[in-house]
């Protein structure tokens, strides 16, 4: 099966990994506060490039080009729910 049926038959071969991300329960703190400071609170990659004051070129956020960039927004709130509601700590440092 090339590529090209694989579109056509409009099969998301992603997912399953999307289900599993969204099932994904935090087992405990230290996980959370490892995915709160894996996944970036905002998108890193916009940028605007200058040239002195004067800026000639402007490079939009490419985060929404990542299939899976809803389940990692998703996971991140989670994890910092999880350390707000379960665990008492101050998520200001995440955020």
């Amino acid at each position: 099966m090339t590529f090209i049926t694989l579109l056509r038959s409009k099969v998301d071969v992603l997912q399953p990994i999307r289900q599993w991300m969204e099932a994904l329960e935090m087992p405990n703190p230290r996980v959370a506060r490892l995915l709160c400071t894996l996944i970036p609170a905002q998108c890193p990659f916009a940028r605007d490039l200058k040239w002195g004051r004067h800026t000639f070129l402007h490079i939009p956020p490419l985060c929404k080009l990542n299939p899976l960039f809803e389940q990692f927004v998703s996971l991140r709130f989670r994890a910092l729910s999880y350390l707000a509601d379960e665990c008492g700590e101050d998520i200001m440092l995440y955020i």
